[in-house]
Order: structure tokens, then C-alpha cells, then sequence
């Protein structure tokens, strides 16, 4: 039986990648004793004041989100500053994740509140 708990982690003054990382490795559950890479034994996350997360350097006008959609002239890019936050969040968290079947239902145990 695996035994989930519930992380809440304020985000005030915290530097967003490193924020990401320790929310992936809660998500994965690679902060607990009996860590198993095939079992998906990971905590709810609730992450607080994401609005407050500190982003270093030009990033908001430098980093891009890129997406196609597999058409002739279909790619999409997108600057940080024009995506919220939670949504920047997101991606980084879930590209942190290993790309297997579970990632998806990893990503439905993170919440925000602000």
C-alpha cells in the first residue's frame, strides 16, 4: 500500500528551477526511504506564492516554449513572459519528470495556491 502525503512548499524568494527539481524529485518520491525507480510512490505537492518565485537573468525575455503541431508552418513560439507562471512551472517540472507511462499521472498530483 503506498502512503501518500501531502508537501506543501512555499515558493517566496525561491530560484524557479530549483524549485522544480525539488518538487520533481517529491513528485517521484526519490525523497523517501523505500524509493523504487518502477513505482510511482511520490507525495502531493501543493506549491504556495508562485507568483513571488524569483527568476534570475533575462530569462523572462529570453527563454521560449516551442510547440508544433506537425503542420507545414505550424511552430509556435512563445516567450516566457507571455505564459503565467504556473504554466512555465508545469512544463518545467514535467520535462524534469522520466518520460515513461506515469509521468502524466505524476503531474495530476500538483496543485497550486496562491
Amino acid at each position: 500500500m503506498i502512503e501518500r502525503k501531502i508537501q506543501k512548499i512555499d515558493a517566496t524568494d525561491v530560484s524557479f528551477g530549483r524549485l522544480a527539481t525539488k518538487v520533481a524529485n517529491i513528485l517521484r518520491g526519490k525523497i523517501k526511504i523505500d524509493y523504487t525507480p518502477h513505482i510511482d510512490n511520490g507525495d502531493f505537492v501543493i506549491v504556495e506564492n508562485l507568483n513571488s518565485v524569483k527568476i534570475t537573468g533575462d530569462k523572462m525575455n529570453q527563454r521560449e516554449y516551442i510547440n508544433h503541431s506537425g503542420w507545414i508552418g505550424g511552430l509556435r513560439k512563445r516567450l516566457m513572459k507571455d505564459v503565467s507562471k504556473e504554466e512555465a512551472f508545469k512544463i518545467a517540472v514535467f520535462e524534469m519528470l522520466p518520460n515513461n507511462k506515469t509521468r502524466k499521472a505524476v503531474m495530476k498530483r500538483l496543485s497550486f495556491k496562491n
